[in-house]
Formats: structure tokens, sequence, C-alpha cells
């Protein structure tokens, strides 16, 4: 995928509103001047003085909405111009009305001076938050060994770009190998926890040899964390991936997690992944998670999402059914993991009133050239039987 979709992911309903730090819409921008060209307008052609000066006085701090100092001291100046010009015969009620305008033109000016800086400084800091966030939950390449992949995340808490939630997928000495969490809380207080499972689950994909060890090594890093007064009772959800290296089969590790739901001949159905413990829990302490391992084929679709997915509901508080809906949705991509991801995020958009947990959703697909397999639907293998691919 060449971008995140993660709150880079634009879309109209997406974007910053006027009001949380997007500059200000056009409408904004031409008021001051249209109220000026309106107010002399009407003085020339009313055949009587007309009492509307006091109009002029709003010209300067609504300049400042939309433009920088030396913009808005024009403005101010334009204003006491026009109020002192008798063509437009405003001057009648004397200098009061004049020094008042010009109070408020030079308060403006001092004003927008002041939000300018403060608007440089906080665009600095925004820019300098987004990249360690992105640097934390960097893009999901399009292309890892023998699968196509894509991501999508949306935070819950607006203005960020992680959250609780996380996903990443990696290529080391063992395969390639992916991960999908989601950690106590959302927001800029999770992020520490996710920082550290990223941090353990990229070196467990360079040292450790199986999908329990990786497991352990995740829940170990959550108890010892945990421990300290700071991350009291820290817990995650997790689902663990490893593709073989001929993109035949893959094998899934459930702590608690959603399954995944694989899409197979035009149908969808949740894998049968026996669910472990969630991480944090003392996982390592007892016996080892069983993996269970799915057969690919040609054409068959990965889909992983965080519970912000399947817990949205509509108006009558019906869930989301991600199931029902994905074959369809699939169907219509060709294919693209992207494309589903971004498919996927706008039906849930349009089919719940709120969306108010963070989003995440991870879309795998093989891409290497496989040999037939059995006939049998992948979905329906025993999870109580994993076996090795």
């Amino acid at each position: 995928m060449a971008e995140v979709r993660l709150p880079f992911f634009r879309r109209a309903h997406d974007r910053r509103g006027w009001l949380r730090g997007a500059p200000p819409p056009r409408w904004v921008r031409v008021l001051p001047i249209v109220l000026v060209v309106g107010v002399c307008v009407a003085t020339l052609v009313s055949p009587s003085p007309l009492d509307i000066g006091f109009l002029l006085g709003a010209i300067p701090p609504l300049a400042v909405l939309s433009y920088g100092p030396l913009a808005t001291a024009a403005l101010g100046a334009a204003v006491i111009a026009v109020l002192q010009a008798p063509a437009f015969r405003l001057n009648e009620p004397g200098n009061t009305d004049v020094l008042t305008i010009c109070f408020v033109a030079l308060l403006s000016v001092f004003v927008s001076y002041v939000s300018r800086r403060r608007d440089a400084q906080l665009d600095l800091e925004r820019t300098v938050a987004e990249a360690a966030q992105r640097a934390l939950v960097p893009p999901v390449p399009e292309r890892v060994g023998p699968v196509r992949c894509a991501g999508l995340y949306r935070a819950a808490q607006r203005g960020t770009l992680v959250g609780g939630d996380f996903f990443d997928v990696r290529e080391g000495p063992y395969g390639v190998r992916a991960v999908m969490g989601d950690v106590q809380g959302h927001g800029l207080s999770a992020v520490a926890t996710v920082a550290a499972l990223l941090g353990a689950f990229r070196e467990a994909v360079l040292d450790l040899p199986d999908l329990a060890s990786m497991a352990a090594c995740l829940d170990r890093r959550l108890v010892v964390d945990s421990a300290s007064a700071r991350y009291p009772e820290l817990f995650a959800t997790a689902v663990l991936l490893e593709f073989s290296r001929d993109g035949r089969a893959v094998r899934v590790l459930s702590c608690g997690h959603p399954p995944p739901v694989l899409v197979h001949g035009g149908q969808a159905a949740e894998i049968g992944v026996s669910s472990w413990t969630p991480l944090g829990l003392g996982l390592s302490d007892g016996a080892p998670p069983q993996a269970l391992t799915v057969r690919w084929e040609p054409g068959d679709t990965l889909f992983l999402a965080s519970d912000g997915v399947t817990e949205g509901r509509d108006a009558a508080g019906v869930f989301y059914p991600l199931t029902d809906r994905l074959a369809g949705l699939a169907d219509a991509v060709d294919g693209d993991p992207g494309k589903l991801a971004d498919r996927v995020w706008s039906d849930l958009f349009r089919y719940c009133r709120a969306i108010l947990d963070d989003v995440t959703m991870l879309v795998v697909t093989p891409v290497s050239p496989v040999s037939p397999v059995s006939p049998v639907s992948p979905v329906l293998l025993n999870p109580s039987t994993p076996t090795a691919p």
C-alpha cells in the first residue's frame, strides 16, 4: 500500500473541520470584503443617509479569522476611509464612532499577529507529532514476501494518528509474519503500550521460530510493564499470522482477538481458530497457545479487523454485519486489498450513527502462484487439530 489508510485516509467526513485547525472556508475569507462593498452600495443607492456605519466595526474582527496582521490592517484602514468619505455619508454620527473603530482595528491587528504566531507553533507541533506517530505505525508495504497487504487505521480520538489498535507485517528469517492487536483503552494514553508491543513483535520476528513463542514474548512484555505503577493492569488482544514461504498456507494464532475472516470462493466466514487468553495475563506461564493452519488459494483474502469494526452499531443498536457484507464488498475490488479496506470503511461509516472506537483493518492476499489444493473449504478445518504448513 503506497500510503497508510489511517487518519491519512481522506474523505469528506474525515477531514478536519474549520474549528479543528483546517483553513477557514471561502465564504469566511470574502465576508469582510462583501460587507464593505455592501455598506458602500447601500449608502450610494439610498436617497437619504443610512445609519449603518456600525456594521463597519465588525470587519476588522472578521478579518482576523482569515487574514494575517498586514491584511487585517489594510481592511481596517479601508473601513476608516469609507467611514470618513463624504460620498457615503457615514461620518455624521461624529468622531466617537471613528475612534472606536480605530481602536477595534488596532486591537484586531494585534490579535491577528498573536493568532498567526500561535497557529505556526501549533502547525509545527502537529507536524512533529504526526511524524512520531507515523514512525510508530509506519505504512504497510504493498507486498511483503508472498503476500499483498493493506492496512487502514482510524483513531477514535480526533487529531491523532495512533490510538489503542496496532498492526504490522514483517519478513524475517522464519518467514513473513503479521500482527493485529487492541490494547486496553484508546487514544494517546494507549500509545506507550502500542509502542512496547510493536517493538517486541519486530524483535520476535527476527529471533523466535514460531508463533507460540512470539505470543509468549508479547505477553511477557505487558506483564513486565504492568508491574510498574505507571501502567497497572495492562492487557491486549492480538492475532498473529505466519505465512508459508510458497504462499500455500497461513498459520493463525489468536489471543483473545476477533478471529480473521477468510473470503474464499465468493463466500466469507470466520476462521475457527481457538482463542487463547489476552496478552498481559500471564500467558507465558501456562500452556502454549495452539495455532491453526489454513490453506490459501488464488483469489482468497484474509481480513482482520478490530472490535471497532465488528462492534459498530446502527441506529437500532444492531452490530455491523462484517461477515455478511464482506464477500460482496470483496467481489467489487478484484482482489485489491487496499480498495477492500476502503470499501469496508465507507460501508461501516454509512452503517453506524457514530464511530466511537478505534477502527483498524488489515487485509492480506497471496501473490505467488500456488498449485491446486483440496476442494475442501479452508474455513471448515477443525481448529482442534492444528497442522503445520
